[in-house]
């Protein structure tokens, strides 16, 4: 996971009167790190027999109708505003993501964190395996009996069966293209809730502005 290095003056405060300008990052991270809000997938369908499918808008507008959502018990209560989020992100469109992209903003979001796109990643080659002897470490090896891959004859008469070192490789171009892939898709569901509650307007503390983290941060690492 990396960090996010967006600068932000926003506390974490509940303001006492009118609204706070907040990115969605922000606001995600204030709803699931400060106000410990959780996911509930069957939220709405146990309070109003809704079927799954439903929308993000249609949630925020049950959400206005109740004012509040269901009490557990056990701790207190989130803010009104963090239990809006976490149910806006528990009906993420299928589009965007769905339930498996939910689970992982609010995972990243209680972490602070951003998916790793491979900043720190480099194309590396080790032994599958290591053993240890009194002269120190070293790869293990196994003998070959793939006459696939057997020793050229004409380079070891006699012993082309020899032994082989299995390796593998990390840091490769498509592990790092999937991570990207990966990271395209967190800020296109980000992006969809911005724009939801955006549209909406109905948290009571804050206003979600335009703010997002880059689109594309292996272009410019740095930042």
């Amino acid at each position: 996971m990396g960090e996010m290095n967006m600068q932000s003056s926003f506390t974490g405060i509940v303001p006492r009167v009118g609204r706070q300008d907040v990115s969605i990052i922000e606001l995600l991270h204030w709803a699931f790190q400060r106000e410990l809000a959780s996911l509930d997938f069957d939220e709405f369908s146990k309070e109003t027999g809704a079927k799954p499918g439903i929308g993000v808008e249609w949630v925020l507008i049950e959400q206005a109708k109740l004012g509040c959502t269901i009490d557990g018990g056990g701790r207190t209560d989130p803010h009104h505003d963090a239990d809006i989020v976490a149910s806006a992100l528990a009906v993420l469109p299928e589009n965007v993501g769905g339930r498996q992209m939910a689970i992982w903003i609010a995972e990243l979001s209680r972490s602070g964190s951003s998916p790793d796109w491979g900043r720190d990643w480099k194309a590396d080659c080790e032994p599958v395996d290591w053993r240890n002897s009194k002269h120190g470490r070293y790869a293990a090896r196994e003998f070959n009996r793939n006459w696939l891959t057997k020793w050229p004859a004409n380079l070891i008469p006699g012993k082309e069966w020899g032994y082989v070192c299995p390796v593998k490789y990390s840091g490769t171009s498509a592990e790092i293209a999937s991570a990207r892939v990966n990271y395209l898709r967190w800020y296109g569901a980000l992006l969809e809730l911005r724009n939801t509650f955006q549209i909406h307007k109905n948290l009571t503390a804050f206003t979600v502005t335009n703010e997002m983290p880059p689109l594309q941060p292996w272009k410019n690492p740095l930042t």
